[in-house]
């Protein structure tokens, strides 16, 4: 006995062709298939009475191919590039296969795309041992099969390690099956379910509360490619400013300004290198957006003078709640210009939040991104160097935003279902657009909480409000990982664990991990502890500095690798299931959380109070990066984590480029160092340097230079400088690692001296040893040879004799 509001898409009928399209009808479906010039498919799919709807805040780049069609008897084939999709007609099922005819993923047979009332679903076939990745911000394990998850932007304070969802939406993931990656983008900003084979063994779906079933299904032959293929479509991270990677220093809250400067001044007084501090709701008068609180900062703009020549910038948080108050300046502006979201009688929506009511900027109406973003001129002309848009899911007390709230979502009116996930989002991109405005010539920096597909266009992302935890310290590298493979190569955690108290172990454990991530912030919540580096004891202190040091040393790969993420869309954070998904124990709970930092490094996260870990390598040679010890790979083995190491290798051929120390990304450090790791493989890396903020490298104002290594010839090549920047490097030693028997280095026949000298990554604990037991604490690489060479533009080229 049938349910008669269930339909699941039913027989073809006739289709319709043109020149980039084709569009299928049965008796009660419409069925569009696309072809886009990167080699994915659109599929989308609505009842015969509605109409195709193609507006989309996440995508901005589509070119379609033309199509061509071969109908048979039973189904028609269209193959694109280098995957041929298999539409049956009776019912309508989709299948991709690749261009061997295995197949890669198929509708279910019996349900396929299906509609219950406004809710539309795609189920899939679910396959034997078919891993599923991604899904941007979500907690739980890297494979997320046998998992249920739902996108609904969500302020979760204190959130767990398998809550959900959390506060962004990104509704798209990664599906291998027989060894074949394929991507799904579920084009659709309600709320939306992705069932991974939870709680049944028959299939997977994709689910709409409301609006249109429409998709893009991406296969390439690496899970890179599928990356690049999304945030082609999507957009990618922009050259962040290189003040935004150093180490950042937060709390809930700063103040007043003495404070702040008295914390500035402690990393100064202390030789920790930072670049930023942030000013979190109390700076505000009674957390009005856009005022300071007169008591707290009487003189900002000279606490922000003094903090710049200490070498700080500050970050504002800005929420978008408005506070209902007449005679406040925002709130007349805004109720002059018409930019709050309404109810359906035309009243202002009143929300309650941290200043009481509040009105909501409907930011689905580009008008009022206007207004609101102008608002930021006034705190950038005051000495405000980047701004952090929270509590934007968005947050009210109570949770309860009514869903019949109307917004204007760029002139398709609707209500809060379609715009509560793209609210974030949208609030992002009004403050870029509106710091980009009143300082074209520089960079914006932008941080949220919430956000949707192509949020890495306006901000990078940090993971909201976690807990001083063990589990929330592994969940810290998933996340950011996660992220990374669904196309937000900018984000991060808060090291040391907002909610919650964080032990000596633990921090000591986070800021080892949080300088291998790609937005790097010490942050923690009101009435607790301290968490700034120097506030757990000398022993931690020294550890923060060590690893902060090591950061600031590692600013060139790190901005090149940013360089790499802004062209091409892969992540900075890379999971090891992005290169090696065939290898089953990158899925293994205890190997899981490990990453690739950059192309080279690999970092595993280690726990408190853990002596050693066991770590898995993939198949080749690895050195630790502390000592130059050699591992083989496609192995697991126990690894000593004292606490002042967290297990870190390099890749065999791997290159790294580091720097002299600095105290902040203002100073210019003149020397650079090269390492070259000993391997059997061809590697290269791009070393990418330019201005640190402007957009003058649009017009090729960049220093772009090719480092390569040939393990057959044993040859170090460096490409003649690109671009007309002048490299701020004067100097560089070219380190080399794993070479023995090493009698000189040629260039063009003229010998260059070779030099030994001990070498240690991070500076060794001098005065502490908590394992008393423990030999040789310290150890550096003996003798490590390293040759000098002029940092010239023209092209050189060493030989190892």
């Amino acid at each position: 006995m049938g349910m008669s509001h269930y339909n699941s898409i039913s027989g073809y009928l006739n289709h319709e062709i043109n020149a980039t399209s084709i569009i299928f009808f049965t008796d009660k479906q419409k069925l569009r298939i696309q072809l886009l010039t990167t080699g994915a498919f659109r599929i989308t799919a609505i009842k015969k009475e509605d109409s195709f709807f193609d507006f989309s805040y996440a995508v901005i780049h589509q070119k379609f191919d033309v199509i061509n069609v071969n109908e048979s008897k039973e189904s028609f084939r269209i193959k694109h590039q280098n995957t041929v999709l298999i539409i049956d007609k009776n019912p309508m099922r989709l299948s991709f296969f690749n261009e061997n005819g295995i197949l890669i993923n198929a509708d279910e047979k019996a349900f396929g795309i299906a509609w219950d009332g406004e809710e539309v679903t795609n189920y899939k076939q679910l396959n034997d041992g078919e891993i599923f990745l991604g899904l941007g911000e979500k907690a739980g394990n890297l494979n997320r099969r046998g998992s249920y998850y739902t996108n609904w932007n969500t302020d979760a304070f204190g959130y767990g390690v398998d809550s959900d969802p959390i506060y962004a939406s990104i509704p798209f993931f990664i599906g291998i099956n027989n060894q074949l990656p394929y991507g799904i983008f579920f084009n659709n900003s309600s709320k939306t379910n992705f069932n991974f084979g939870c709680s049944n063994n028959r299939f997977s779906f994709f689910q709409a509360e409301k609006g249109q079933l429409d998709y893009y299904f991406f296969h390439k032959t690496s899970i890179p490619e599928i990356i690049e293929d999304y945030t082609e479509l999507t957009g990618r991270t922009e050259l962040p400013p290189m003040w935004s990677l150093g180490y950042q220093q937060c709390r809930y809250s700063y103040y007043p300004d003495k404070e702040v400067l008295s914390v500035a001044q402690n990393f100064r007084d202390r030789n920790i290198p930072a670049d930023v501090i942030y000013l979190d709701i109390h700076y505000m008068q009674n957390y009005k957006v856009f005022t300071w609180n007169n008591e707290r900062f009487p003189n900002p703009e000279l606490m922000l003078k003094k903090l710049k020549s200490l070498g700080f910038k500050v970050v504002l948080i800005v929420d978008p709640g408005v506070k209902v108050e007449a005679g406040y300046e925002v709130y007349d502006d805004g109720i002059k210009h018409d930019v709050f979201a309404k109810y359906p009688d035309g009243t202002n929506f009143s929300g309650e939040v941290w200043p009481g009511w509040c009105h909501f900027p409907d930011f689905t109406k580009p008008k009022t991104r206007d207004w609101f973003g102008k608002f930021y001129e006034k705190h950038l002309d005051e000495g405000v160097s980047g701004f952090w848009n929270d509590m934007n899911e968005p947050a009210l007390w109570g949770q309860k935003f009514p869903n019949l709230v109307e917004f204007d979502y760029e002139g398709y009116a609707t209500n809060f279902k379609l715009a509560r996930n793209v609210y974030g989002l949208n609030m992002c991109r009004s403050t870029y657009e509106g710091n980009k405005k009143a300082r074209p010539k520089n960079r914006p920096f932008v941080l949220t909480r919430s956000g949707f597909s192509g949020i890495q266009r306006y901000a990078a992302v940090w993971t909201g409000d976690n807990t001083a935890s063990e589990e929330h310290l592994l969940l810290a590298a998933r996340l950011v990982n996660s992220l990374g493979i669904s196309g937000v190569a900018n984000a991060g955690t808060d090291v040391g664990g907002f909610v919650g108290e964080c032990s000596i172990e633990l921090y000591a454990r986070w800021i080892a991990l949080g300088a291998f991530t790609p937005f790097f912030r010490g942050h923690t919540m009101i009435n607790s502890r301290d968490t700034e580096p120097w506030a757990f004891g000398e022993e931690a202190e020294e550890i923060s500095r060590n690893y902060i040091n090591l950061r600031y040393r590692l600013l060139p790969y790190l901005y090149s690798a940013f360089y790499e993420a802004s062209k091409t869309g892969l992540p900075i954070n890379k999971t090891l299931a992005m290169y090696h998904f065939q290898q089953e124990e990158v899925f293994d709970t205890r190997f899981q959380n490990q990453f690739y930092f950059g192309k080279s490094i690999l970092v595993c996260p280690a726990l408190p109070n853990k002596e050693a870990i066991k770590v898995y390598l993939p198949e080749g040679k690895w050195y630790d990066l502390f000592n130059d010890n050699i591992f083989d790979g496609n192995s697991t083995f126990y690894h000593e984590t004292p606490i002042d190491k967290i297990p870190i290798f390099v890749k065999e051929s791997g290159i790294i480029v580091m720097q002299k120390l600095i105290q902040n990304t203002e100073e210019k450090a003149e020397k650079l160092e090269i390492h070259i790791y000993n391997g059997t493989s061809n590697n290269s890396f791009e070393l990418y340097e330019d201005d640190g903020k402007s957009y003058e490298y649009e017009n090729k104002h960049f220093n772009k230079r090719n480092i390569s290594w040939n393990p057959i010839l044993k040859t170090i090549e460096i490409s003649e400088a690109e671009g007309s920047f002048e490299s701020s490097y004067k100097s560089c030693k070219v380190y080399l690692h794993g070479f023995e028997n090493l009698s000189h280095i040629e260039n063009k026949n003229v010998q260059f001296k070779l030099n030994y000298r001990d070498y240690n990554f991070v500076d060794p604990i001098s005065n502490f040893d908590p394992f008393e037991k423990r030999e040789d604490k310290s150890k550096t690489v003996e003798k490590l040879p390293y040759f000098d060479i002029n940092w010239e533009k023209n092209k050189m080229k060493f030989s190892i004799i």
